[in-house]
């Protein structure tokens, strides 16, 4: 059988750019939609006998409407093709709030056929699927969740940490043992594994991890394990059975995965013979050029930040930023209206200055740190640290009050 594996696609993650006047929808998100429309017409082209998501649709627990109607449109075309869909509930989907709706509810609420949301850990077979495999899924564990459920008294994290493993470990052997060894089994979890590498996606995590042991998905009685969650593409188990896939995110999230592909998995898979792991590159991502400099000479100093970034049709349609060090005297020596002039092209650029503050305090020649009184040090101390004069006064004020305070406080006791 043909299997379609993708994860992460986080389709209203429009942290850049503008609208698009014909679709109201940000530029962006069109870029997640592009990438998402590629993999849904890869699965029906190819008639893949199953697709996996695991995990992820949205940025946050509460996406708009317009972005569930865009994601429910490209999971109709896959119920519309007769293509058996599993769509796992990752840390994105899930609200924190016990009984509060996930994002991904309504397929389930609506019994869309072939589309299977996999809420709790649970075992979906050839009666549920209608071909035959058997899926294991593991959907975003809440760690408040299982601990409530464990009644677990243990207050070190490490202890809590090895009983919540010990639990799934547990709950993932008995659904392997109720499986029929006759067809291919498949584990999906929305999780972190022991050994996985990350990339950019702890910008965009919510909360805590809980780690899943590496041993608990190299299991030889899988077929093939797709994960979710992590957004650099691996195979936590390269040359050895079974796959064990993070396919990673659709697109690029932010600058963290600037030099990031990406990409989605068809996999072949076939009882009692080693799979096969297809790895499909999303040809389309939207660049991400990230440059650093550190100024430490006035001369041309604009055309030296210039000659940092690639050329006008270099940065044609990519997101750009440019990160300046510099000492504070030199501000006025960078010419903003020029940079943006020369990053026309690009979809978007982001100037990053970071002036080098002097905060070392330096008294006059005949200062002395014995001679100044508390405040007096306080205000040496705004003032190398450029606050605003209005602000300084305000700080003052109040720290002379808390002073004040102090001392009447002493001399009563």
């Amino acid at each position: 059988m043909k299997l379609l594996h993708f994860a992460d696609a986080h389709i209203d993650m429009a942290n850049y750019g503008r609208h698009d006047p014909e679709s109201g929808l940000p530029l962006r998100v069109l870029d997640f939609l592009r990438s998402l429309d590629v993999i849904i017409e890869t699965a029906i082209g190819e008639k893949v006998d199953l697709v996996i998501f695991a995990g992820d649709a949205y940025k946050d627990r509460n996406p708009a409407p317009t972005f569930q109607r865009e994601w429910g449109r490209r999971i109709m075309r896959l119920s519309q093709a007769g293509i058996p869909t599993i769509l796992l509930v990752g840390n994105h989907d899930l609200s924190p709030a016990v009984g509060r709706a996930h994002a991904i509810q309504e397929f389930d609420t609506l019994q869309v056929p072939q589309v299977h949301v996999i809420a709790k850990p649970l075992l979906l077979g050839p009666e549920e699927l209608g071909i035959p495999v058997q899926v294991i899924g593991l959907p975003w564990v809440s760690r408040s969740g299982l601990m409530a459920s464990l009644e677990t008294s243990a207050v070190e994290p490490e202890k809590i940490f090895t009983e919540l493993e010990q639990k799934l470990s547990e709950i993932v052997e008995e659904l392997i043992k109720t499986a029929d060894d006759s067809i291919p089994l498949i584990l999906t979890a929305h999780a972190s594994v022991q050994g996985a590498s990350y990339g950019a996606e702890r910008t965009v995590m919510l909360g805590a991890d809980l780690v899943l042991p590496g041993s608990l998905v190299k299991d030889a009685r899988f077929s093939y394990v797709a994960l979710g969650h992590i957004h650099k593409p691996q195979n936590l188990n390269e040359g050895n059975q079974p796959p064990v896939i993070y396919p990673g995110s659709i697109e690029r999230v932010d600058f963290g995965e600037a030099k990031d592909d990406k990409f989605f998995v068809v996999a072949t898979l076939q009882k009692g013979a080693d799979t096969i792991v297809n790895w499909r590159k999303l040809a389309n991502v939207r660049p991400f050029i990230d440059r650093y400099v550190k100024l430490e000479v006035t001369e041309n100093i604009t055309d030296i930040l210039k000659r940092a970034l690639p050329s006008p049709e270099g940065m044609k349609g990519s997101i750009v930023r440019l990160t300046v060090d510099y000492p504070r005297d030199f501000e006025k020596l960078i010419d903003d209206a020029e940079l943006r002039t020369h990053t026309t092209e690009a979809f978007e650029f982001h100037l990053v200055k970071r002036p080098q503050i002097q905060t070392r305090i330096r008294l006059g020649a005949d200062g002395s740190i014995a001679s100044l009184t508390p405040i007096d040090l306080l205000e040496q101390y705004w003032r190398a640290s450029h606050t605003a004069e209005i602000d300084i006064e305000e700080l003052q004020k109040l720290a002379g009050e808390i002073i004040s305070d102090e001392q009447t406080t002493s001399t009563d006791s």
